[in-house]
């Protein structure tokens, strides 16, 4: 039997937008996304590439060419489930369509304590595979608030056009801090969508926004090689990015292809602010975005850093995780 677990709806939002090279949501085993909420609900909205889940005579139905035990992610969502546990609710979401033209007859003392209808799916699915089955904290409620433009009617999606899917940057730190690469940066509809308010560019080119706006943009120009030194811009990357948390400005840290350069430097930022160990900051950022790969030279200046942070050495960048 598998577990049931959450799936905060930023770990949503970064699955959506993993790639390789190309997005991630172009494989077939990558994510199945399970949507248990009424038809006309469904058809109103949805996370992009969710599946409707149907029921028939009380029970659920599991959409045809789901193989759970290949899929990496498996994730189900309703409008606001907040509680693995029972939550209130005489009925769920899926009978609120079909009994509208039925007289109300239960009493508020009637209610009964029942499982969400994602949680009472995701059960029934722990029971079917032995990969985790994840329910999204707060449904579409809460992850279309945060992210309005993952919403959509479409129902179909080609290979093709999971293959063109442009992905966002990587959320760090949620609503603060994002991870991308060069193309993003120069993207207006990323900075609108995110409300990008200031940039760590930690590449050699220049991108049109903030442009002599030093307030607003740090510009730290490197080159892609292990030779390269951002050691001794790491204090003054972790300074700017403080003052624009003070500000609650959000921040985009970017490099060319937002895989090294920009990797470390957030992977800084997060040892000297939560005062915690290259391995940890190292961790959480690579749960956050798959294919981060600082080079060696960046990650010897990173534990350089630790021991500025520390006072000692204590990662062991021998670890084949390195």
């Amino acid at each position: 039997m598998a577990e049931l677990l959450f799936c905060e709806p930023t770990e949503l939002y970064n699955i959506l937008n993993q790639v390789s090279k190309l997005s991630r949501l172009a494989e077939p085993n990558y994510l199945c996304l399970l949507d248990v909420r009424s038809k006309r609900q469904y058809d109103e909205s949805h996370v992009i590439t969710a599946r409707r889940v149907k029921k028939k005579e009380n029970q659920y139905l599991i959409p045809e060419s789901v193989d759970l035990e290949c899929v990496r992610y498996c994730i189900v969502y309703d409008s606001n489930t907040s509680s693995l546990e029972l939550c209130m609710g005489g009925r769920g979401l899926w009978e609120e369509e079909e009994e509208e033209e039925k007289e109300e007859e239960e009493k508020e003392e009637d209610i009964e304590l029942l499982p969400g209808p994602a949680v009472e799916f995701g059960q029934i699915l722990t029971h079917i595979t032995r990969q985790p089955v994840y329910v999204l904290r707060g449904g579409t409620e809460c992850f279309s608030g945060l992210y309005h433009f993952f919403r959509t009617q479409k129902i179909i999606w080609m290979p093709q056009e999971l293959d063109a899917f442009q992905p966002y940057p990587i959320e760090i730190i949620p609503g603060k801090i994002f991870l991308g690469k060069f193309s993003q940066a120069c993207n207006a509809r990323i900075h609108k969508d995110l409300k990008i308010k200031a940039h760590v560019n930690v590449s050699m080119e220049a991108t049109p926004y903030f442009a002599g706006d030093a307030d607003k943009l740090l510009h730290i120009k490197i080159e892609d090689s292990s030779d390269s030194n951002l050691l001794n811009s790491f204090r003054h990357i972790c300074h700017f990015m403080e003052l624009h948390l003070q500000l609650e400005s959000v921040i985009l840290v970017f490099s060319t292809r937002g895989i090294s350069r920009s990797s470390a430097a957030v992977v800084a930022f997060l040892m000297h602010y939560n005062e915690e160990t290259l391995k940890r900051s190292w961790a959480h950022v690579k749960k956050c975005k798959n294919n981060m790969r600082p080079n060696r030279g960046l990650v010897a200046q990173l534990l350089e850093w630790e021991k500025i942070i520390h006072g000692e050495y204590i990662t062991d960048i021998t670890e084949p995780v390195y």
